[in-house]
């Protein structure tokens, strides 16, 4: 496997919905996510809808685990959006608290599944490893909320944003 359909391959992990015991994330499968996919997508048409956009932060590091081996290490980053739909301004306190609470709610669902199913860090073998601290052999997953002002986001029917970001390593390469 190259580490170039890195994104792909996990973006396909989050979009799995068959029957490992970790919840599903996708709406087309009773999620929480009507979008799920590799890269940000532009597109106007996406701007009011739940969205998980994989991406890899700049760089990784390649780990020499032998002579001619090394292992692509990087950090994956899921870029989490989910929109705010205001129908009427004297709800708009209801409406951001219950919208923050299933924002927070959809975000567990998805550090289970990033967290992956006991016994399987490997993201369903499409990875070595993937979001276990190196040094600790356990989860190691971060989640950044973009602060923006909750009140002027849900005034203006915006969206709340977050990062999720986590280890990811690769299979070992011949150089």
């Amino acid at each position: 496997m190259a580490s170039g359909d890195a994104v792909a391959r996990e973006a396909a992990w989050l979009n799995t919905a068959s029957g490992d015991s970790l919840p599903f994330l996708p709406a087309s499968a009773g999620g929480d996510w009507q979008i799920i996919d590799a890269y940000t997508q532009a597109a106007a048409t996406r701007t009011q809808q739940t969205a998980i956009y994989v991406t890899r932060e700049p760089g990784w590091e390649n780990i020499r685990v032998a002579n001619q081996r090394t292992r692509p290490r990087y950090r994956m980053r899921l870029d989490l959006r989910w929109p705010v739909r205001v129908t009427s301004p004297g709800t708009a306190t209801s409406i951001a608290a219950a919208e923050q609470a299933n924002f927070d709610a959809a975000i567990e669902l998805l550090r289970q599944r990033v967290a992956g199913p006991l016994g399987d860090k490997s993201h369903g073998g499409r990875f070595l490893s993937a979001a276990i601290a190196p040094s600790k052999g356990q989860p190691d997953i971060t989640v950044t909320p973009v602060p923006a002002g909750a009140d002027a986001i849900i005034r203006a029917g915006k969206e709340l944003r977050a990062s999720m970001s986590y280890i990811v390593d690769d299979y070992e390469v011949s150089n």
